[in-house]
């Protein structure tokens, strides 16, 4: 738990689908759980300071089991930020996270429903389709790279969903993305621990 907004959300969403949940800080317990869950909402240099301060990073970084990155959690999983002058992330897959293009006709943050698309063949991904709506509320957007396991069109190819081995990661905000969400949040419980 790294003080985000969405943390009780997740929890709530999750526990809908029976899961045991525990909200922790607590290195022992995050080291020994089944699975993990980085919610996040706000700054990605302040949650990589968080980290830090609560001796953390190497064990997320060691984790070895299936890991969910949310929002501002999937862009924690990339090697660097541009945000905030620039910040150094978990480095799970190569790329720097950059502040979206401000547009006219296309305000940032991108905040609503956006369809998912390009989706790939995932464990993660099961039952969800092209076509789904998913809640996003970003001002920064992942690269595109082969970890992209799903797009949403925002003016141009957003990287909604990635993967890199026993990590995976959502931009927009599964538990308040309907049925779509619900089920990555169920498959994710389902993933072999």
């Amino acid at each position: 738990h790294l003080g985000a907004g969405n943390t009780a959300s997740v929890q709530f969403a999750l526990e809908r689908l029976g899961a045991d949940v525990r909200v922790t800080s607590d290195a022992t317990q995050i080291a020994e759980a089944e699975r993990l869950i980085l919610p996040g909402v706000g700054a990605a240099g302040y949650a990589m300071a968080r980290m830090a301060e609560l001796g953390l990073t190497d064990i997320i970084k060691d984790f070895s089991r299936p890991l969910l990155g949310l929002c501002l959690g999937q862009q924690l999983l990339f090697a660097e930020s541009e945000e905030n002058g620039g910040a150094t992330l978990l480095g799970f897959i190569p790329g720097r996270v950059t502040r979206m293009p401000v547009r006219d006709d296309l305000p940032v943050p991108h905040m609503g429903w956006s369809q998912l698309n390009t989706l790939s063949d995932d464990p993660i991904l099961e039952g969800v389709h092209d076509g789904d709506y998913a809640y996003f509320v970003h001002s920064f957007v992942c690269p595109d790279t082969p970890a992209t396991i799903a797009c949403a069109d925002y003016g141009a190819s957003v990287p909604a969903m990635v993967r890199s081995g026993n990590r995976w990661g959502c931009q927009f905000h599964p538990e308040r993305s309907a049925a779509a969400g619900a089920r990555i949040l169920k498959n994710f419980l389902e993933l072999p621990a």
